[in-house]
């Protein structure tokens, strides 16, 4: 259903230019056959409902006609036959709100705002670049990568799209995404190179160095985000799955792309890449295979004082940063989830229609909720079943939340009816919710409770179908989380051959995904600081964000996990000093790591400020909970519990030995015996 909304500051139903207007749009809009099924207005029935106490606003209740998916194609058509017959010079506007026009205007919105957010990811991530390498031609690769992986995700998703319908914010879903990790695994790969070259490695060995190790740890990191993605199919509705294919997609074409494309590119450039600097040293072979560092040389610079304060005083260290991010944390217990509908949008003829229809009438006529009776197979037959309706329909009039009970509408045979009960309240408010969960545990059950058992009745509708989609999101909760758990518990103790690391990661990701809850929640339900952002506060938060939210951030939050801790066992498996590997391992790719995350939370911070609030959600739970990881969790937590742990980092049982070893492949034998 649509309701076109007329309406008019000077002039009243009893004018006769205002009359006219209905009429003519009434007429067109009837006139559109395969479209609209039926469209009606107060001139033809009388029904005072459709008319404003003021008489400066009157409603044409239209529905259309075939499935959802066929109204959404026809919107263009629609949109165009209310928009025809405004009339500006007489102060006359016509609009129109329903599923179809709210949907329409979102899809537009989303469309206009990703290349926006493309824009301002790429820009900022190529000065972010320039800074981090110090190279223009350098700077350029990764964000090749990052453009090439998206464009390969779109091809693939446009192969899988032939066999299963996609949301359309699949769209945005690959460009934010593809543009972080193309980015940052390109970024990776580029500076290892980089690094053996100036360490005297010739090109094509340097290639191989980083191949071996910046390379494998990209591989075993996108491996990571995809398994978590993989949790969004656990969640037994479509949008999920259509937007963790999206993600899966892009991160598989990146993952390509930096295992082929940048050894490609790499060998066709070599030293170009350096430009427009140029190289000064000269190699000496004597260091192309020295990769130690004493204790002094890895405590200078600026991270190498951070490391050396925090591991000197892990305690502290540790309880100071834990108890940052619980704190952070504790909003998330506040958490309000839901769908924000009409209500959220931005200024549009769709949002100025839906705060006319609540000023004027009531938000709830924009979704009926709608009572389907399958009397069927009832005993001991159909005139208990219309009685049964008629106790109903006296039940919902007389309860406060309805503002309108249409009369039961029968099928031809006679065996089923259809009752449109019209809520005072919006369909996504939580009033609407908590009159589905009493129509459906009271309401019904006592007006049919003497039809017989062969009486089926059922709830539908947008507000049943959020409440239904809410509890198969909280049945699906559990088994993601144990699912994306426990696959990177299996992953990242193949890659290190710990047992000790796989729980330290997971628990140091789940405290910064908490984090970005929390915020969340601080940010839009309770509006702190939301109007500085540009982000605009809603009662909740949408539905989907937050599982998307945890699958996604758990895989990108093991992205620097994964490239730190190789390096530190890299360090370690050639001299097996625990505190020297760390030191090492935190100076190599600090500087890296710090322009990774700067990029991904620029990327992610350009889509955020898009004008759809799910979007602005999405983007900024994703640029916190990454700043977070390489702020805190890498600085602090990550050195602070290793230097603690010590040797123990390592632990991994000899009855464990037949598992295979996914880790980069050894430059030497281990100077310490595991455990």
């Amino acid at each position: 259903t649509e309701t076109v909304i007329v309406t008019s500051d000077a002039l009243t139903i009893d004018d006769a230019r205002f009359k006219q207007i209905v009429e003519q749009t009434t007429s067109d809009l009837a006139a559109l056959r395969g479209v609209v099924g039926s469209a009606s207005n107060y001139y033809q029935t009388q029904d005072v409902t459709l008319v404003s106490a003021d008489k400066h606003t009157t409603l044409i209740p239209v529905e259309l006609t075939g499935s959802a998916n066929d109204a959404d194609k026809h919107a263009d058509a629609f949109i165009a036959a209310v928009n025809a017959h405004r009339d500006p010079p007489a102060g006359i506007n016509v609009l129109t709100i329903g599923a179809t026009t709210v949907n329409h205007t979102t899809n537009t919105i989303a469309q206009e705002d990703l290349p926006r957010g493309e824009l301002i990811g790429i820009g900022a991530g190529l000065l972010i670049l320039i800074v981090v390498l110090g190279a223009l031609v350098a700077a350029r690769l990764p964000i090749l990568l990052g453009i090439v992986s998206i464009v390969v995700a779109f091809g693939l998703a446009a192969l899988v799209g032939r066999t299963i319908d996609l949301s359309i914010f699949v769209e945005n879903i690959i460009s934010m995404i593809g543009l972080a990790v193309g980015i940052d695994y390109a970024l990776f790969v580029v500076e290892r190179y980089r690094e053996e070259r100036r360490r005297g490695l010739p090109k094509i060995e340097a290639i191989t160095v980083a191949g071996g190790t910046a390379t494998t740890a990209v591989v075993f990191s996108g491996c990571t985000v995809i398994l978590a993605l993989c949790g969004m199919f656990l969640v037994p509705i479509s949008v999920f799955r259509s937007l963790g294919i999206g993600a899966i997609l892009v991160v598989l074409a990146a993952v390509a792309a930096t295992a082929t494309l940048v050894p490609a590119m790499l060998s066709l450039l070599g030293d170009k890449l350096e430009w427009p600097r140029k190289r000064t040293h000269t190699f000496d072979v004597q260091t192309v295979h020295s990769h130690t560092e004493d204790a002094a040389a890895v405590t200078t610079g600026f991270w190498g004082r951070v490391t050396g304060v925090v591991m000197g005083h892990p305690v502290i260290a540790v309880v100071l940063a834990g108890s940052l991010l619980i704190a952070a944390s504790i909003p998330y217990f506040d958490l309000q989830r839901g769908e924000t509908g009409a209500a959220a949008l931005p200024q549009s003829d769709v949002k100025t229609a839906f705060l006319i229809l609540e000023r004027d009438f009531n938000a709830g006529r924009l979704d009926p909720v709608q009572i389907v009776v399958d009397g069927m197979h009832s005993q001991p037959g159909p005139a208990s079943v219309e009685d049964a309706l008629t106790r109903l329909e006296t039940t919902l009039k007389a309860n406060p939340a309805y503002a309108q009970v249409d009369a039961p509408q029968w099928n031809a045979a006679g065996d089923l009816a259809l009752v449109n009960a019209w809520l005072v309240e919006d369909s996504s408010s939580p009033a609407a919710y908590a009159a589905i969960a009493d129509l459906r545990q009271h309401s019904v059950p006592n007006a049919f409770q003497t039809t017989g058992s062969g009486t089926r009745v059922y709830v539908t509708g947008a507000t049943a179908g959020n409440v239904d989609y809410f509890a198969a999101v909280d049945s699906a909760t559990l088994k993601v989380f144990v699912f994306v758990l426990g696959l990177s518990f299996v992953l990242l103790t193949l890659v290190f051959r710990s047992l000790v690391i796989p729980v330290t990661a997971i628990i140091m990701n789940l405290l910064s995904v908490g984090a970005a809850y929390g915020l969340m929640v601080l940010v839009f339900q309770r509006g702190y600081g939301a109007g500085l952002l540009g982000l605009q506060q809603t009662p909740v938060i949408t539905a989907w964000v937050p599982i998307f939210l945890f699958c996604i951030l758990f895989g990108l939050s093991m992205d620097y996990h994964v490239f730190l801790l190789s390096r530190i066992r890299e360090h370690y498996e050639l001299t097996g000093r625990n505190r020297e590997s760390v030191a090492v391992g935190l100076r190599a790719t600090a500087r890296i790591i710090t322009g990774a995350a700067l990029i991904m939370v620029v990327v992610f911070g350009g889509f955020a400020t898009g004008r759809l609030v799910f979007l602005q959600q999405m983007g900024f739970g994703l640029a916190v909970a990454v700043f977070v990881d390489a702020t805190v969790v890498r600085s602090v937590l990550v050195p602070a519990s290793m230097a603690l742990l010590g040797r123990y980092n390592w632990y991994f049982p000899r009855w464990l030995g037949w598992l295979p070893d996914l880790g980069q492949a050894r430059q030497g034998q281990p100077a310490a015996e595991q455990l």
